[in-house]
């Protein structure tokens, strides 16, 4: 398969879940409990939150380079999460079972191509994209409430 998916790092992430509510209310953050599943998709291990499970909803960049499509959005991280390593052509259940948005970027960051489907259909669409030489990476975003949810790449790149 020519894709891979890639989740965030958790350690830029652990911090937040010391702070006090107030300190994270203060950064524009927010702790939850989930209350549903699926409902509460994080984005280091690629999986949804258990309910009863503690997440930390933030506001994160996802998209710093310095093109028109610079962007931030919000995203949940569960407490104790382990970044996600999915394998060359796998899609993660949080991704297959939802509405994505999926957009491809150049090497100069700007949009070669968007798509909105079901997740079940993720995987071809991606294979699509990167059998066009010009697509560096993509951005793959839950549909409906926007929010970044992985990044893709050829395998062995990042």
């Amino acid at each position: 398969m020519p894709f891979q998916i890639h989740a965030l790092p958790n350690d830029p992430f652990l911090p937040l879940h010391d702070l006090t509510d107030e300190a994270l209310v203060a950064l524009g953050a927010r702790r939850m409990v989930a209350d549903a599943k699926p409902g509460f998709p994080c984005r280091v291990s690629l999986a949804d939150a258990d309910p009863g499970e503690t997440v930390i909803l933030l506001n994160h960049e996802y998209q710093p380079a310095q093109s028109p499509y610079r962007a931030r959005h919000a995203i949940f991280v569960r407490e104790h999460a382990e970044q996600a390593h999915p394998a060359p052509g796998e899609v993660p259940l949080s991704l297959a079972s939802r509405l994505l948005s999926v957009r491809a970027f150049d090497a100069d960051d700007m949009i070669r191509d968007a798509e909105v489907l079901e997740g079940t259909g993720l995987a071809d669409l991606l294979d699509t994209m990167f059998a066009d030489p010009g697509t560096a990476y993509v951005h793959i975003h839950n549909a409906r409430r926007g929010c970044y949810a992985a990044r893709a790449t050829r395998p062995g790149e990042v």
